[in-house]
């Protein structure tokens, strides 16, 4: 039988496995999205086995569990279940930003778990009191809003409308897209925040169009109220232009509003910059079977691959020191670990050497709230799918 690995572990007793948890909204407002996170995690996981294991050959393994994305009873509930019944020694997760926090407030913190999220974007999380414990491999939307709000001004959108999913990402996003494309000189002709979840918009719709404005900035997810209020706002004729942010970047939007309707529409998400290990990403998550350009499947690579990193270099499955590792592993100096590396870091760590892992979404220096650096990738609905068309600069 199997002994879990689990901060209780007896010392010096050999583990047949060690395991990293994944929380992610498997149901809800991005299940369309999610697929490809967990691939992406998974790619990490196979590769690690493949290559021999971790702590000296045991088998990393990820057992996974629901969070709904919207419900925070459900992401306390999967939290719960990886901390006190898996008994993980970290987490790649949660991907929605209300589930991070209730994951984390609930379960995580005070088990004394790691979190590293791939696609939490929202400032709340920054502000969480964590004890080092919850990291993200994705930029904050403190500049991801801002970026795409100087993208619609260059674009020559001077006066926008702007409804938004009444949540931490959605609040979060909003604000600082405002504050940045007033900062530029638009103007936001109406700023209406929304609940996920329902049939009919039409009221808020007719908000919205009544400010005049003829361009409409939806920050909300692809299969929850965003793709209703696009779905509505077409039938209704009341603006020429959309636009939108990362949870609105799926082909699944496209699909069920029309690539007709939708013909031209501006977004923003989280991407990779052109480094060796994005490459070396994309190829393996082709031969794997997964689009590597799925939003936030690089990240959620990156997030397992830099825990298990983190965790042979604590020399143990135990959760105490994972987060020093883990900012460990992940900044310079050090040996450069790309993506798909394992033994080379295995060696490196054992011969007493520092490594930097460089990986498939950039380099993932932490700061002291545990957020990184990014970049955010232009995209634009053009012939029926979400294309990108390159990096947006600061």
């Amino acid at each position: 039988m199997a002994i879990a690995a689990s901060s209780v572990a007896f010392a010096g007793v050999a583990q047949a496995e060690v395991k990293i948890g994944f929380i992610g909204g498997f149901t809800g407002p991005i299940e369309s999205l999610t697929p490809p996170i967990f691939d992406g995690a998974r790619l990490a996981v196979a590769q690690i086995n493949e290559q021999g294991g971790i702590l000296g050959g045991q088998t990393l393994v990820m057992p996974n569990a629901d969070t709904t994305c919207s419900d925070a009873s459900a992401a306390s509930n999967a939290a719960d279940r990886m901390v006190n019944t898996e008994q993980v020694t970290a987490i790649v997760g949660a991907l929605c930003t209300g589930a991070t926090v209730a994951a984390a407030n609930s379960a995580a913190i005070p088990g004394g778990v790691v979190m590293v999220s791939p696609a939490s974007t929202a400032p709340a999380v920054t502000e969480l009191d964590d004890n080092d414990l919850v990291f993200r491999t994705v930029p904050s939307d403190a500049y991801q809003g801002l970026i795409l709000a100087k993208l619609m001004l260059e674009k020559g959108f001077d006066e926008v409308a702007v409804t938004y999913v009444n949540n931490d990402y959605g609040r979060g996003l909003a604000e600082a897209f405002t504050a940045g494309f007033e900062a530029g000189g638009g103007t936001i002709a109406e700023n209406l925040a929304h609940e996920d979840g329902r049939a009919d918009y039409r009221s808020e719709l007719g908000s919205l169009s009544a400010s005049g404005a003829e361009t409409l900035v939806v920050l909300a997810y692809a299969d929850g109220s965003g793709q209703t209020i696009l779905r509505q706002a077409y039938e209704g004729g009341a603006f020429t232009q959309y636009a939108g942010a990362d949870g609105m970047v799926g082909s699944s939007l496209v699909e069920a509003v029309g690539a007709d309707a939708l013909e031209g529409m501006i977004a923003t998400r989280p991407g990779s910059p052109e480094l060796p290990g994005t490459e070396i990403f994309n190829q393996a998550a082709e031969a794997a079977g997964f689009d590597p350009s799925a939003v936030f499947a690089a990240q959620a690579y990156d997030a397992a691959f830099l825990l298990a990193l983190a965790i042979e270099q604590n020399g143990n499955a135990e959760r105490e020191g994972l987060s020093q590792a883990l900012r460990s592993v992940s900044s310079a100096p050090g040996e450069v670990i790309l993506p798909g590396e394992w033994e080379k870091a295995v060696e490196l760590i054992a011969a007493g050497e520092e490594i930097n892992y460089e990986g498939a979404s950039g380099s993932h220096e932490f700061d002291e709230n545990g957020d990184v650096p990014g970049v955010v990738v232009e995209m634009l609905v053009e012939g029926g799918a979400f294309v990108g068309k390159g990096l947006i600069q600061d």
